[in-house]
């Protein structure tokens, strides 16, 4: 059991979901091997409890024109809760980045990037992300190729 009140029915369901948001209810209940209305009843309680958080489909950027993914770590100058806010919240402002993670050590965020092409990157990175708020440094990496990208958490199927 992972949480206080979801079961193994749910992780199966959990699973099933993260692997295919799509699918019909009934085909969900088969494979997880509930009718249809309880199976629907347990994911509508799974998204009240806040275990499902969103659907969504998984685009391809390069179909988009997004050919750059670039990983930038940034340090900020000071780490009172203020100043990460103001960073936060500057970054959510901004499209291109997809992914803000606050880190600790001796980078403050990672950050993932998505651009058209390298001068649309380095424009995006000297005209919006290093004279954000209280930015001290950003590191860059551009990504050569993803081999394993992931939705969701491991769970049983």
């Amino acid at each position: 059991m992972a949480g206080p009140n979801i079961d193994d029915i749910d992780l199966q369901i959990l699973g099933e979901l993260q692997e295919d948001g799509r699918m019909t209810n009934v085909e969900l209940a088969r494979k997880v091997g509930l009718t249809a209305p309880p199976c629907l009843r347990r994911v509508r309680a799974l998204e009240e409890a806040g275990a499902i958080t969103s659907y969504h489909a998984v685009v391809d950027p390069g179909m988009l024109g997004y050919t750059i993914t670039v990983f930038a770590m940034v340090s900020l100058k000071s780490q009172a809760e203020a100043d990460l806010m103001a960073f936060q919240d500057h970054i959510a402002k901004l499209p291109e980045v997809r992914e803000c993670h606050m880190l600790n050590g001796e980078i403050d965020f990672i950050l993932k990037v998505v651009a058209k092409d390298l001068q649309s990157f380095q424009q995006f990175l000297t005209s919006k992300l290093t004279p954000a708020p209280n930015v001290v440094s950003v590191k860059t990496s551009l990504t050569i190729r993803t081999s394993k990208n992931l939705p969701g958490v491991p769970l049983p199927v």
